[in-house]
Formats: structure tokens, sequence, C-alpha cells
């Protein structure tokens, strides 16, 4: 092992033992690298010759680039084109950090890391198991879920992906929750949340979270380490009022010392910037320290530098313009407002006569999905393929679970939506 990981390890085991054990063991050996290249270009920072760098300089001391660029960009020139801090652009990293307390008021006294900018929320994903999966570890998660968790934490992880039925009686099934959970006989188990759910749109109401985070420190009261994966790609996306406003995020992290929660997000879906592919990742945990977080910040940004180098210096600087423009969060509510009268309408419309004939939704209050079922023994596939020869009509089909993304539907065409698949229906009857 590398002493520079070696080093971090000893300090996370004296500031907070069990999460040495939460690593994977690729997590353990990473480290980001405080010696050689980085040292040495840190060093030769401000000197009049600077031969360190591994970038194109112009004569003027700006980054090379060709001019065709600057009539597309409006961006200064040392914001696009040299590489970006593994661990993301500082001042952007800050911001999102004090919009996590604003959005999440539960925050607002905790301590928990600065966020480290990873290349969308998938990326989070794969920094999440190369953190703390090993091959064989178990990966909790519900029935309904997004196929790149399996793709990345399986396939690429080797995880024992275990899964729990997400809706009993019209809500979250804390049944089978609790006894998904239950059945791991491992030390550590691995939890994936994530609320609003892709596929389902569903986000836990204000009455279930309390028991969710009951379950989770009824185990870390028996020794368990878990560390919880919290997917807020979708954070904000929340259509009614009982719905449990802040990310579940501020209920686990200060919830337990067995209990690890990683917190990933970031602007793709909450601020339509889906091609700009930024996210962050951020830790939280019961007794937490400054030295802790920085530590478990340095690994994180190791696996970065020793994955894709950094992520995109251009965006990165966008985002950070348009947040302290005046007018961005009036812009944001313009947006959020047409989702949500999609998600109205779509709502009031499945439950018009005789669509509930054929049509069986289910639960369903945030986000940019929905899923049903299909009523009198239909084939979900038969119907999907149906829809798009004769109705022009395109969803998605998991199973049994057909999925509608009411975010791409505009407000006029749902409820043809709707009609269509009811026609679709009665064509397969």
């Amino acid at each position: 092992m590398d002493p520079q990981a070696q080093s971090l390890n000893n300090l996370i085991q004296k500031q907070h033992a069990g999460i040495l054990a939460m690593l994977s063991e690729r997590g353990k050996n990473i480290f980001f690298p405080k010696r050689g290249i980085l040292s040495q270009s840190a060093q030769a920072r401000g000197k009049n010759i600077n031969a360190s760098i591994g970038e194109a300089v112009d004569d003027d001391g700006t980054s090379m680039h060709l001019p065709a660029f600057d009539a597309l960009i409006n961006v200064p020139v040392n914001n696009v084109f040299p590489y970006a801090p593994s661990y993301g652009k500082k001042e952007l990293r800050d911001t999102w950090k004090d919009f996590l307390v604003r959005k999440n008021a539960s925050l607002k006294d905790m301590l928990f890391s600065t966020p480290v900018a990873t290349c969308g929320v998938t990326h989070g994903i794969s920094l999440s198991g190369y953190m703390f999966v090993n091959e064989g570890d178990t990966v909790v998660l519900s029935d309904l879920y997004w196929e790149n968790y399996s793709l990345i934490l399986g396939n690429g992880y080797g995880a024992d992906i275990r899964t729990f039925e997400l809706f009993s009686d019209g809500g979250f099934n804390i049944q089978s929750f609790a006894r998904t959970l239950s059945s791991v006989k491992q030390e550590k188990i691995i939890l994936l949340l994530n609320f609003p759910n892709n596929p389902a749109g569903y986000t836990l109401r204000s009455d279930e979270v309390d028991p969710v985070v009951h379950e989770i420190n009824r185990l870390a009261l028996t020794g368990k380490k878990i560390v919880v994966l919290i997917d807020d790609a979708y954070f904000g996306l929340v259509y009614e009022d009982y719905v449990f406003k802040e990310s579940i995020f501020t209920r686990l992290a200060g919830l337990h010392e067995n209990v690890l929660a990683v917190k990933l997000d970031g602007p793709t879906k909450e601020d339509y910037v889906w091609g700009f592919r930024v996210g962050f990742i951020t830790y939280g945990i019961k007794n937490g320290t400054q030295e802790l977080y920085e530590a478990l910040e340095n690994k994180t940004g190791g696996a970065v530098r020793g994955n894709i180098s950094n992520i995109s210096h251009l965006t990165q600087s966008l985002l950070q313009s348009v947040y302290s423009h005046e007018g961005y969060l009036e812009e944001k509510q313009k947006k959020y407002a047409i989702l949500k009268s999609r998600y109205s309408l779509l709502k009031e419309t499945l439950s018009k006569s005789p669509y509930p004939d054929y049509l069986d939704p289910l639960p369903f209050n945030s986000g940019y999905f929905m899923c049903l079922r299909l009523r009198k023994g239909l084939n979900a596939e038969q119907a999907r393929l149906h829809l798009l020869e004769k109705y022009s009509t395109g969803v998605i089909v998991f199973g049994d679970v057909i999925r509608l993304a009411f975010s791409s539907v505009p407000l006029a065409k749902i409820p043809e939506l709707v009609e269509n698949l009811y026609k679709a229906c009665v064509d397969l009857c």
C-alpha cells in the first residue's frame, strides 16, 4: 500500500474507526497524490519560467486554444481550457454546499463534507462502488430501480444486488424494507435509496421517513456497518404537500456512528443541464470531524484523478456563473411549474373513466416518471410494441410495469398519451 494511502487510513482510524471497515479494498488503497507531478507543479506555480505544466500555453500566458472557440464561448479563457482540479472547482463546490443547506434547513448546524465534483450522478454511483463495494458485498435497493445501479454496482463491482418491494397498500413497503435489510448477514450493508424514485416517481411521505430511519438505526445498534447511498438526482421535484421535502441525507448524516450517508446529486435534473455532466458526492456521519471529511474527500479526489482525471472545466464555470445570476431561482421555478402541471394533469386524467378499467397506476408524487400495470392480464411488452406501431407512442417497460415519462410530454399531449394507452389495451383484449 502506498504510504499516502496508509497515512489517510491511519487518520480515518483515529478520527472514526468504523469508516475504515466500510471502505472497499480499493477505497482503502486510494489517495490523492500530494507528491510527484502535482506537488512539483504546485511549487512551480508563479515562477518566471514554468516548464512543469502538462498543458500548452500561449506566449501571453493564457491557455493555448483555437480562436474559433472565442466566438462560441463567452467565458474567460482560463475558466474554460485548463484542467479543472480533480476535486472540482473550489468555488462551485462551496456554492453547492451552501445550496445543500439552503434546500435542507436541517443541515444548518450539521458538520458534513464539502461536495466533490463528479461527472454526473452516474459517475458518483460508480465512485461509490469504487470506494465502498468489494466483490460479494450486498447492495440493497428497491425492486423498482434504475438499471444503471445493477450495471455499475453488480456487473462493474461484483456486488450481490438484493431488492425489497417498494410499495404496499398505496405507500412505501416498510415491512419488506426491514425484512430485506435484516436478511443480510454480512457485517457491512450498502443500502441505496432513490427519492424521487426512477422509475416510479415516488418520494417518501413525511410520515414514512421515521420508520425508514428507525430500521436503519436498529441495524446500526446491532453493530452493522451501513453505507447509505442516497441518489438525489431528482431532488426538489416534488408535487404534493404531504411529501418529505428535504433529502433523507438530513436524517441519516448524524444518525449513528455505524451509518455513513453518501449524498449523490447535481444540477443534471435540478437545473436541467443533462449534457453538462456535473454532479457531486457528499459525506455525513455522526461525530464526523473536519479531518475525517477531508480524508474522504482526498480519497474521492484520488479516485476521480485515477479514473477520469477531472470534470469539465467549462460546464463547472458556466454553472457557477448562472448560480450567481439574480434571475436563477425565478427561471428554475418556471421550469418546475411546467413539470408540476404535467404531473397534475396526468394524475387527473388517469383517474377518469374508463381508464381505471385497464390502467392501474402505482403511487407517484414527484420526479419525471410514473409507473402503471395493465389490468385484464394484458402483457406490457405487447402493449408497448402496439403503441409504437399503431399509435406512434413510445413508453418504457420493466417486466410487467410500464413507465411514462411525463417530463418529456407537452401538457397538451398528456390526455392523448393516456387515451392511446387505453386504446392499445382495448385492441389487445
